[in-house]
């Protein structure tokens, strides 16, 4: 959420900003909203001053030789009239702001500076590639057909079992899944400093609108039947992040690196945006693994933790030898909540392009201020928001696909990234 002081000091600006992404500020409704909360705060305080006075009546009747019992009677109707008009005025109060929370609610980040500008995915900017996408002497084939081919991948079972974008594994294709879980956490965990998290799978409203998820997106969510408002997790990054959630780290809680989480979950999303796009393997399923990186940090390592958590990313990309290149997204195509993104993309041979497979984002304090995370700045003594970010590390599905299709060999047998072998007990080929 946005500082409600920064919009108050240049709304029109913020509205220049917001545009940039595509989003329209109201900056007339914003004024008349806070000028309407700033007229009951005026009109609050003269009354409390109007019941200071009446009550000093009751002191100065009684030196006038009234008794204090009529004292206070002749000043009772003054007190009760006034106590009433406090009364309305701190429901109008309760009711404005109320209308300003939600207003903010709905409002996204503020790109960075140095965000490129543009109106969507087509103007994202690239960074860099990294490997050469293979080329093969025999036809390609996505990862659907080799999965089917090799006995591994069988969509029909889990549209019975569930419903469309829902995918069963067998043998080594689901033991490769796993495998890769723990190379990821692995290596986030040994060499890139972070600590491992188990976190619920389903959260709560308070959660969700913490993390910028509600009140925006409640269609892309899965909600539990029942009156308890509980959703399955769209992404580690909302119950993970929100373990700051209302609290206050001291300086030395956070280190020199911020706190770093590292987080295995199944991702529920209903994909309610996407219809007719991807309907085809496991691009877009309803229920995926992902493995995600979360870091709390203060402000001043914010853009700095950014480039090392989008290079953690980056690492398991290169010692799986996937090709993949990097690019920052344009204001126009910017998460929600998201101050800044690179997106990780990787080169599928069976669609003959690059597919996002990691976005890794910085929020500024914006998730913080929703969740009211903090830290005490030792030079000041006094709470700060701190400054979150997070990026997946990677998504485990399009892994598998990414892994599939680049090791593609022309029997129809699939050839194994070496630094999975000990995961896989020496298995260097899916064969079926």
């Amino acid at each position: 959420m946005l500082d409600i002081k920064a919009v108050r000091r240049d709304p029109e600006g913020v509205a220049a900003a917001l545009a940039t992404r595509g989003f329209t500020f109201d900056v007339a409704h914003f004024k008349a909203l806070d000028a309407r909360r700033k007229q009951a705060d005026v009109d609050s305080q003269n009354l409390l001053a109007e019941r200071k006075s009446a009550s000093k009546q009751i002191g100065q009747l009684v030196n006038q030789g009234v008794s204090v019992d009529d004292a206070k009677a002749r000043v009772h109707a003054t007190l009760e009239s006034i106590a009433a008009q406090i009364d309305v005025l701190t429901e109008q109060a309760r009711q404005v702001q109320g209308e300003l929370q939600d207003l903010l609610l709905a409002v996204p980040n503020l790109p960075a500076p140095d965000v490129p500008s543009g109106a969507g995915e087509n103007e994202n900017a690239e960074v860099l590639r990294w490997g050469q996408p293979a080329r093969f002497d025999f036809a390609v084939r996505d990862h659907v057909a080799l999965g089917e081919s090799l006995g591994l991948l069988d969509a029909d079972t889990g549209s019975k079992i569930a419903g469309s974008r829902f995918t069963v594994m067998y043998g080594e294709l689901a033991r490769l899944q796993r495998a890769l879980i723990q190379f990821m956490l692995d290596l986030h965990t040994r060499e890139h400093g972070y600590r491992e998290i188990y976190v619920p799978y389903i959260v709560n409203r308070e959660s969700l609108r913490g993390t910028g998820q509600l009140p925006k997106f409640e269609e892309d969510l899965f909600r539990l039947h029942g009156e308890q408002g509980y959703y399955l997790i769209p992404t580690a990054e909302v119950p993970v992040t929100n373990v700051a959630r209302e609290r206050l780290f001291e300086a030395d809680e956070l280190g020199a690196q911020g706190i770093r989480y590292v987080c295995h979950t199944p991702c529920f999303r209903s994909e309610a945006g996407s219809y007719g796009r991807d309907t085809r393997g496991m691009i877009r399923q309803h229920q995926f693994e992902k493995v995600e990186l979360v870091q709390l940090v203060r402000p001043a390592q914010s853009e700095a933790a950014l480039e090392q958590l989008t290079g953690h990313a980056e690492k398991v990309l290169q010692l799986l030898d996937l090709p993949y290149r990097k690019v920052v997204l344009c204001t126009g195509d910017l998460g929600f909540g998201a101050r800044k993104t690179y997106d990780l993309e990787v080169w599928l041979p069976g669609q003959d392009s690059y597919r996002e497979i990691s976005s890794c984002s910085s929020f500024g304090d914006y998730q913080a201020r929703r969740m009211q995370a903090r830290w005490r700045n030792p030079d000041t003594g006094k709470p700060e928001l701190l400054h979150t970010l997070n990026g997946s590390g990677l998504a485990v599905g399009r892994t598998l696909v990414a892994i599939l299709e680049n090791g593609q060999r022309a029997d129809g047998t699939v050839a194994l990234p070496p630094v999975l072998s000990a995961y896989l007990g020496g298995v260097s080929t899916l064969d079926g």
